[in-house]
């Protein structure tokens, strides 16, 4: 049986509100547009003006960050603010050398292409993509053994931004052909709080500024979780009360989605209760805390641990995971002390070495 999907996760799992969604992505590099990333932003201003006055397509940009922090919206900024058509993929559709031969001929000149987890390409694409970066042409063997030959045909000449979760899962060689390599940080809740502003505006929903900071506080520092929050916090004014999204508003409809004030969610506070009430606090392997929780260990490891992780619920150890005192204070326990917390873990795992 297929598990709901987390309204906490980040990335996209689903068709609805994608056209709402898209209203929702900024178009320029302006600061009242894309919010945030002020480094990148001006390092891609100089990239593209540069690039039109020399009337050259942009060099291949890498974005790599968390999901939802704006990878695909920058890539679709770059297009605008250069004045060409995107067109947009993803590393796990182009499962064969035809798939990516076939998009890379129906390219326009200064086209951008953008494929999202790059990282997820297979081998034998990713080494068909070599020459169309470097050179902008694409190899095609014709034939079968000793009669095979190559034809080399030419490709119009395009811009590929890659995005992914994970820069190095990233092969060097295709690494080292994109010309700028940017990183997307998590927000900041002041951030957060005029990305929740500035769609509640497009979306037409009066809020409150104190419901704005409580949403954007409980987003976890992503910009996609924001928006859905705001969305679902939306409808409960539209429902329950006037339209209007108040403080109160704010808090009652968090609240019946289970985001509690750290933004952690019943699956973020189970997975804690489960290390801390069924193995001690910890060590615990991460297979033993998938069966204990009937979870994915995938799952656990790729959509839960890092938000736990990043604020301080939970550390990786040779020996496994081990749950914080912070989590045992946010979970309302009382943590043990000393070696107790530990159980028994050595010196090497209190340095919070990662597997």
């Amino acid at each position: 049986m297929q598990k709901k999907p987390r309204d906490v996760t980040p990335a996209v799992r689903e068709d609805r509100e994608r056209s709402l969604e898209a209203t929702l992505r900024p178009q320029r590099l302006s600061d009242d547009e894309y919010i945030n990333q002020d480094k990148v932003k001006g390092n891609l201003r100089i990239l593209i003006e540069a690039a039109k006055a020399r009337g050259e397509p942009l060099e291949h940009v890498a974005l790599y960050g968390p999901p939802g922090v704006g990878k695909t919206s920058l890539a679709n900024v770059i297009a605008h603010e250069l004045g060409v058509p995107i067109r947009i993929t993803s590393g796990p559709a182009i499962e064969r050398a035809g798939d990516l031969a076939a998009i890379l001929t129906n390219l326009q000149a200064g086209e951008v292409l953008f494929i999202d987890e790059v990282h997820r390409l297979p081998r034998l694409v990713e080494e068909v993509l070599y020459p169309a970066m470097d050179v902008y042409q694409l190899d095609i063997i014709i034939g079968k053994g000793p009669g095979a030959r190559t034809l080399r045909l030419p490709l119009p000449r395009f811009t590929l931004v890659g995005a992914t979760t994970r820069i190095g899962r990233l092969s060097s060689p295709l690494r080292d052909r994109f010309g700028a390599t940017y990183k997307l940080d998590l927000f900041e809740t002041e951030a957060l709080e005029k990305v929740v502003r500035r769609s509640a505006r497009i979306l037409g929903v009066e809020i409150e500024p104190a419901a704005a900071h409580e949403i954007a506080r409980r987003s976890r520092g992503t910009p996609r979780i924001a928006n859905r929050w705001l969305k679902r916090v939306r409808d409960f004014a539209q429902v329950r009360h006037d339209g209007r999204v108040t403080l109160a508003v704010a808090r009652e409809a968090l609240a019946a989605l289970e985001v509690d004030d750290k933004g952690l969610d019943a699956v973020d506070r189970m997975l804690l209760a489960a290390i801390v009430d069924k193995f001690s606090g910890g060590p615990v392997g991460l297979e033993t805390l998938a069966a204990a929780l009937s979870e994915d260990a995938e799952t656990i490891e790729d959509v839960y641990e890092p938000y736990l992780m990043q604020k301080g619920y939970l550390k990786r150890t040779p020996r496994g995971r081990v749950a914080t005192e912070h989590a045992y204070r946010h979970l309302g326990r009382t943590p043990p002390t000393g070696a107790t917390l530990w159980n028994g873990a050595q010196p090497e795992d209190r340095a919070g070495t990662e597997p």
